[in-house]
């Protein structure tokens, strides 16, 4: 036994030699490399200009195909490029790499590092939720009662066919006691609702409402709204002014709102970062920033990209926020419990 001990213990020892062997090789050959810092220059290169984009992007002009506002609706994903680099810098050898490699790195946990922590707390006593349903929807009774079973007491539903909005209140009626539909948006409510209304979006037909909702604990202005569509086409960039003039005038509607307790629910088309939305940002909080887990992609269903489906606030303190199951739409639902 004693005989069988030392002899294993041996080849540890060896084995642990040769591991250590091999690295002071690879560590003197890095160190006796004259070209470590000539090598990977490009790369270098590459680094900078990711930390740059992620630095500034709020002055890369929109006036060329609103690129700003397309680099912004992405921006997290830069991230992915990192560990990419990385394996290129190794794979070369280069020191001039790693070393630039760091900043983005730094910038990148520095802007978007907190949104992989949980802030997800106890508490609140309003659930809401919200979905684009897709007008194309081949379940819509279906993707109603799924998006209810959330427990939200507040429900908004955007791009509701005309012709399939019967089916919507028929789904959610056991539920919720009160409706309103207002174009192609409609909030459902366990609350009474007064002072329901469209809000003009200059979009020629209704995509946005209002509705005060008069729950237990106070009553709260609530806004459902549809942003126009955002398209990438190649010769004419991202084209969003349909859409950036629609949340300008939503973003004045809400700051002109009386009530101090204000929740906005709805598919924007945008992030937060687009610089674009400001009108409608800066006034109010995100609920997925101030109390989600993760970042919170909402579209595409297939394979969540951006968060351009939002549950935001003013006056009122967000608690939890979270993306629901996959329903029959292309949009994931998402809800929020808030205190009022």
């Amino acid at each position: 036994m004693a005989r069988a001990y030392m002899t294993e213990t041996g080849d540890g020892s060896a084995e642990g030699e040769r591991t250590g062997s091999r690295f002071r090789r690879q560590l003197d050959r890095w160190r006796n490399d004259r070209g470590i810092w000539r090598r990977g220059l490009v790369l270098a290169g590459l680094s900078v200009l990711i930390a740059l984009v992620m630095l500034v992007h709020g002055r890369i002009p929109n006036s060329i195909g609103n690129l700003g506002s397309l680099s912004e609706t992405f921006l997290p994903w830069l991230g992915v490029f990192l560990p990419v680099l990385l394996g290129l810098a190794l794979w070369r050898r280069s020191a001039s790499a790693l070393v630039a490699l760091l900043l983005p790195v730094i910038v990148w946990f520095n802007v978007f590092g907190g949104l992989l922590t949980d802030k997800q707390g106890s508490g609140g006593n309003l659930v809401v939720a919200t979905h684009n349903v897709n007008a194309q929807n081949p379940d819509p009774n279906g993707t109603a009662r799924q998006v209810a079973s959330s427990g939200a007491q507040v429900l908004a539903l955007e791009e509701i066919p005309s012709d399939e909005v019967d089916t919507y209140k028929r789904a959610l009626a056991d539920l919720y006691p009160y409706h309103s539909v207002q174009g192609t948006v409609g909030l459902w409510s366990k609350y009474p609702l007064s002072d329901s209304r469209p809000v003009d979006i200059n979009m020629g037909w209704t995509r946005a409402m209002r509705s005060t909702v008069k729950t237990p604990t106070g009553d709260i202005a609530v806004y459902v709204a549809h942003m126009p569509s955002v398209r990438v086409k190649l010769n004419a960039g991202f084209t969003a002014n349909q859409r950036d003039n629609s949340a300008y005038l939503l973003g004045e509607a809400i700051s002109a709102e009386p009530n101090k307790k204000v929740v906005l629910l709805g598919d924007l088309n945008g992030t937060m970062n687009d610089r674009s939305l400001n009108n409608v940002t800066a006034q109010m909080r995100s609920t997925q920033g101030a109390a989600g887990s993760g970042f919170g992609f909402s579209w595409p269903a297939s394979f969540p990209m951006a968060r351009i489906d939002q549950i935001m606030v003013k006056g009122i303190e967000p608690k939890s926020s979270w993306t629901l199951p996959k329903t029959e739409s292309d949009h994931l639902p998402i809800a929020a419990r808030l205190q009022v």
